[in-house]
């Protein structure tokens, strides 16, 4: 003999519940999702300045080695290329491994003069270009 189901275990979930239970992660992934935003846009302008201030420390090296930052005509690739003067440069050396990106990525920019600072090196932020507010804001060594 079969017995019938009892309500109990025959019992899901209903349509209300349903529609409650999603109306409820949609609004905590309203609230949720823009302060997440917030922090990585943060975090890449975090990365940018701490790459910036990577490179000037660089700069700085190459200075105290060659009595000059690179021109801009060399660009921030003097720091990690070796002079074409042959034997002439036996003191040549690496002052960082290799150029970063921004965390947009585009490369950094490099200004010899500068317009804020004796020399300038700046990320365009997220936009890539100059100016702009926010997270288009650029990233540079003069802050």
């Amino acid at each position: 003999m079969r017995r019938p189901l009892s309500p109990r275990r025959a019992r899901g979930f209903t349509l209300i519940e349903l529609i409650v239970a999603i109306t409820i992660v949609a609004v905590m992934g309203a609230v949720v999702v823009p302060a997440v935003m917030n922090h990585v846009s943060e975090a890449r302008r975090t990365a940018a300045r701490s790459d910036v201030n990577t490179l000037m420390q660089a700069l700085k090296l190459y200075k105290m080695d060659n009595g000059r930052y690179p021109s801009s005509e060399q660009g921030l690739g003097a720091l990690v290329t070796k002079p074409t003067n042959g034997p002439a440069a036996p003191n040549w050396k690496v002052y960082i491994e290799k150029l970063p990106k921004d965390p947009w990525g585009n490369p950094y920019q490099y200004d010899n003069p500068g317009l804020k600072g004796e020399v300038d090196v700046y990320s365009l932020g997220a936009d890539g270009k100059a100016g702009g507010e926010g997270n288009d804001a650029d990233v540079g060594s003069w802050e």
